[in-house]
């Protein structure tokens, strides 16, 4: 009997990966030079916060770990996650040179995914993460996620 990926035994928990993401993304920093899991870490509590699913949750920790090359689509693939989750991060992964409205719509029709991007967005904009920034990066970004904000239908916090 062939199993289904929804039955799959060994499915990741959500401390491995945790664990998986601070290892892929261990070198990273952020653009005020912070340790880049302290952003993935508050990206994943803002999920549970909002009141994500365990699938959900892990997208989270995952969301940035194509894009940035810190784990292959391959590895993403071939994951014992579920595919709820795979779908998320996917639909998370910016192409380059995607249109920004491209990108929102494939969240927003991705369930589950703007949920995750919510909190990223949320953590992107906190001020005090922004107030590390020089004047024309935090210019640059603040109306960048008030532009995705609005592409995806979410209203001012």
């Amino acid at each position: 009997m062939t199993e289904t990926p929804q039955q799959h035994p060994h499915r990741l928990t959500l401390t491995d990966v945790e664990a998986i993401a601070r290892t892929a993304h261990a070198t990273q920093t952020d653009k005020a030079g912070r340790p880049y899991t302290e952003h993935l870490r508050a990206v994943a509590e803002g999920v549970r916060t909002r009141g994500g699913d365990d699938d959900q949750i892990a997208a989270a920790w995952l969301h940035d770990a194509v894009e940035d090359d810190a784990l292959s689509e391959q590895w993403l693939e071939a994951a014992p996650l579920s595919r709820r989750t795979k779908a998320v991060v996917r639909a998370l992964t910016k192409h380059p040179g995607e249109p920004p409205e491209a990108y929102a719509q494939r969240i927003l029709t991705t369930p589950g995914a703007l949920l995750v991007k919510e909190a990223d967005l949320a953590h992107n904009a906190d001020p005090s993460r922004l107030a590390a920034l020089d004047e024309p990066t935090r210019k640059r970004l603040t109306e960048k996620y008030a532009r995705m904000r609005a592409l995806l239908g979410l209203v001012d916090e």
